[in-house]
């Protein structure tokens, strides 16, 4: 696999660090997972499989090896540092200035082994006035302006479904990873990398920095281009309270469904600026999907070529036959559920080794 004979030792928990982790498990890389005295929290958190197994955990450490220390103990300290002497890659996501008061910080650890690559994830990363904030994902979001931007139909802020500033991070740190280690091939050193969640989500907004950048102003949410300003970027209530999610505003899209819906009137306003203008096509189309169920204009819909989609609901999505044919929902030998691999390659691909690290207690630790 990719990364056989990478290791990993990981200090991180809850989300961004140990699913990062897990994708490297995943293709190879030999991952410790460094767990405090308590152990890893979602060992304990959310719902439990039959086992009494956390669905979190099982899909955030699947394929690791685990041991507990004490870091604030010199001696479990030590062990930690001896491990890194034979390690690629550490990662931490402790609040910045934790991991030097504890001795295990960038500088100790790349003193003793120059070839290591220390990535640090944080809410806000390690410099800045917010740097010792405390946050999560909400509060990361909120003040990356997501939150803003995720109106409900009170055209209140809503809490995201997604933790996306924990995602992006994890993305991000795994990719500054890679090109580290990439890099390494050639220097024969590693590198220190400051990732802030913060940072990365709001990498990610090109599509609707428009406001911000060419006028000066906060985006109008509800006009906005990917907010529902387009007719034909939105989502409609059918006759069995369920939605169907029109999104692509291409004129052949637009074109097939008013002209398949005897509407050709109204392509030019569909076509035109995102805003008011779209009001009328809006109304008709409300109007319009509301006649029907979501699954018959889901089979409607499949005659035309039109970029528009059934909004399944999350038990829907995971028994999909998209998700079946890409093996995104995988049932081990024991019967347990996981969430599949995403990075799929044509040679070497991954493996779903799907057996936990036990928690040991600290005084069994090795």
């Amino acid at each position: 696999m990719k990364l056989d004979g990478v290791r990993v030792l990981d200090l991180s928990l809850f989300l961004p660090g140990p699913y990062l982790t897990q994708l490297m498990a995943d293709h190879g890389a030999d991952v410790v997972k460094i767990e405090p005295p308590g152990g890893e929290p979602v060992r304990n958190v959310g719902y439990r499989t039959a086992d009494g197994t956390s669905v979190w955990f099982r899909n955030t450490h699947r394929g690791k090896r685990a041991m507990v220390l004490n870091l604030k103990d010199p001696a479990h300290r030590d062990r930690f540092l001896e491990m890194c002497d034979e390690a690629d890659v550490v990662i931490e996501a402790f609040r910045p200035g934790v991991v030097d008061r504890l001795g295990i910080g960038p500088e100790v650890v790349r003193a003793r082994n120059p070839r290591i690559v220390y990535a640090s994830i944080a809410a806000f990363g390690q410099t800045g006035p917010e740097v010792n904030r405390p946050a999560h994902d909400l509060a990361i979001q909120a003040l990356a302006g997501t939150v803003s931007l995720n109106l409900g139909q009170d055209g209140e802020p809503a809490n995201p479904n997604i933790p996306s500033a924990d995602a992006l991070g994890s993305m991000m740190a795994l990719a500054a990873i890679l090109m580290a280690l990439y890099r390494r091939h050639e220097t024969g050193r590693g590198d220190y990398i400051d990732i802030s969640m913060r940072d990365a989500l709001m990498s990610w907004l090109p599509n609707v920095t428009g406001p911000v950048f060419a006028e000066d102003r906060a985006p109008v949410v509800k006009t906005e281009r990917s907010f529902g300003g387009y007719a034909f970027f939105s989502i409609y209530k059918t006759s069995d309270d369920r939605h169907i999610a029109l999104g692509g505003v291409e004129h052949k899209f637009v074109i097939n469904l008013l002209t398949a819906l005897e509407r050709p009137d109204l392509i030019d306003a569909a076509c035109g600026p995102n805003g008011p203008g779209q009001d009328p096509v809006k109304a008709f189309l409300k109007e319009t999907f509301a006649t029907r169920t979501r699954d018959a204009w889901e089979a409607w819909l499949a005659e035309l070529d039109v970029c528009a989609a059934p909004v399944l609901d999350l038990h829907e999505a995971f028994h999909h036959p998209q998700t079946a044919a890409r093996e995104m929902m995988v049932r081990d030998a024991e019967g347990n559920l996981h969430i599949g691999l995403p990075i799929k390659y044509a040679e070497e691909p991954g493996r779903l080794d799907p057996a936990l690290p036990p928690f040991r207690p600290l005084d069994d630790a090795p």
